[in-house]
């Protein structure tokens, strides 16, 4: 069917920028940490058990295979979600999904330091800063108080999109052919465990929580919809159009975020976050030209 992609594309960009949205609900209810890591613990056991169902390696056999879950459970699980849910409590959905749209971005640039083969153009380059000046824009942080909530939580959810960044390159040194559903489950279930310990630390209780129908309805939401639903699309796609057309969902999902976040916890757009998504956008077009030139004349030929 012609829109099959298509649609499961704007399920996936509905799926994964609601979510933004279900976890600033959910922090009325959760302490930040340990909200994620409910998130995850069950999440987890969800997609392992479809790894076992859909292929024919669920468990990890060798040293490469277990330090492949070990990035992604450290980097694209635990300090990315911990940070985000950490930073959410200052700023809307809208922007928090803006500076995550940062990824891709971001992702070049650690790409460019780690791995060799990785070259960055001097166009490429300048997409870079446009991105990060998207973020400064997209900020918009007091000069007189830089140490505000409102600064300090987009500057932590930054660094979440910086440790995924930094883990999706992490994942490309290490040799290893684990089935990315096998990666992603057991990564699930190890980011649940440290976040689990940094709730400990940083004294969060589950006496904390208040179990509103509300708040379980924010969880089950990240869980069934955003977790589960949503990487089981993704795995879909990614097979049919290769991760350069995935990752024009980091655009689409800040723009259903926006329009969540409006509807169903009142938040209002500003100029800034218009401003800042366009330059990171921007950004992301001069870094990835040709990838998307090729793709946009594949697709016209289709």
């Amino acid at each position: 069917m012609r829109l099959r992609n298509p649609l499961l594309f704007t399920a996936l960009a509905v799926a994964w920028g609601s979510a933004f949205t279900a976890i600033k609900a959910g922090l009325e209810f959760f302490p930040p940490v340990l909200f994620a890591a409910f998130r995850y613990d069950l999440a987890g056991v969800l997609m392992l058990g479809y790894a076992v169902y859909a292929t024919d390696r669920w468990i990890p056999r060798d040293r490469s295979e277990w330090v492949l879950v070990g990035i992604g459970g450290t980097f694209l699980i635990a300090a990315y979600h911990a940070l985000l849910f950490i930073g959410e409590q200052g700023t809307s959905s809208a922007a928090a999904a803006i500076i995550v749209s940062l990824s891709p971005i971001l992702t070049t640039g650690f790409a460019r330091a780690f791995l060799p083969d990785e070259r960055l153009t001097a166009v490429g380059t300048v997409g870079l800063l446009i991105g990060f000046v998207g973020v400064g824009v997209l900020s918009n942080p007091d000069p007189n108080n830089l140490l505000d909530t409102r600064t300090v939580s987009m500057f932590l959810v930054f660094l979440a999109t910086a440790s995924f960044a930094f883990g999706s390159v992490l994942t490309r040194r290490v040799d290893g052919e684990l089935p990315i559903e096998t990666m992603e489950a057991w990564s699930m279930l190890l980011g649940a465990v440290l976040m689990h310990g940094a709730s400990i630390a940083l004294s969060e209780s589950l006496s904390d929580v208040q179990w509103t129908g509300e708040a379980i309805l924010s969880l089950l939401y990240l869980v069934v919809i955003a977790s589960a639903l949503g990487f089981l699309i993704y795995f879909d796609l990614l097979n049919r159009l290769g991760p350069i057309e995935i990752n024009l969902v980091s655009y689409a999902a800040p723009v259903v975020a926006a329009v969540t976040g409006l509807v169903f916890l009142s938040e209002t757009p500003t100029a800034y976050t218009v401003v800042g998504f366009t330059l990171i956008l921007l950004g992301f077009s001069l870094l990835k030209r040709d990838a998307l030139r090729s793709e946009f004349r594949r697709f016209t030929r289709t």
